[in-house]
């Protein structure tokens, strides 16, 4: 397994990968300055390799690396993590420790569900979001691709979250949020467009 991102997101999903006693093969960065990261390898200006997983925790850097890579996506889910046998994770996504993804939910391509993130029923999340730690979706959830669920944010059963949008850490979410908008707040307001 390869990962493309030397950076913190990478050191997590490498201790993902060891904790699921996945080879890691090396890493990719386009900074040159770096050769090394926990010991492993990192090279440069390579998009072949595979299987992979893309290591970068801004969602959509994470969507341009991805209309480049050419080989087998990977993707990660640590042991302590709880995915309902009902539910899908597609290909690129990180599941991180402590996170639950209950029932008939279907999660994206390249996604981050970060430590502890609870995701209730029926949710669907789309490519690229990003669900900060001990989030919470309640069930029938629908986040919107790319957006970005800030830490302890709570969104209310029904919800729905637009394409690229950003939800503060701590928000509460009792209305649907349109496309490309931050918003945050108890209860949860648009502060302006993104």
């Amino acid at each position: 397994m390869y990962l493309f991102g030397a950076s913190g997101h990478a050191k997590v999903i490498i201790d993902i990968l060891t904790a699921c006693g996945e080879k890691i093969d090396g890493l990719i960065d386009d900074n040159e300055n770096i050769i090394s990261l926990m010991d492993y390898p990192v090279y440069h200006g390579l998009y072949d390799l595979s299987p992979i997983i893309i290591s970068i925790g801004n969602n959509l850097i994470r969507k341009k690396v991805s209309k480049k890579l050419t080989g087998v996506i990977g993707k990660a889910i640590h042991p302590s993590a709880i995915v309902s046998a009902y539910s899908t994770v597609d290909f690129g996504t990180v599941v991180m420790p402590g996170a639950i993804i209950n029932s008939d939910s279907h999660i994206g391509k390249h996604c981050i569900i970060n430590t502890g993130a609870s995701i209730d029923h029926e949710c669907i999340i789309d490519d690229y979001v990003h669900i900060s730690p001990h989030s919470t979706l309640c069930g029938n959830v629908s986040v919107g691709e790319g957006s970005w669920i800030g830490a302890g944010a709570v969104i209310i059963q029904g919800v729905k979250i637009g394409k690229w949008s950003q939800i503060g850490a701590g928000s509460v979410v009792t209305k649907n949020i349109p496309d490309n908008v931050l918003a945050y707040g108890n209860n949860c307001k648009i502060i302006r467009n993104i």
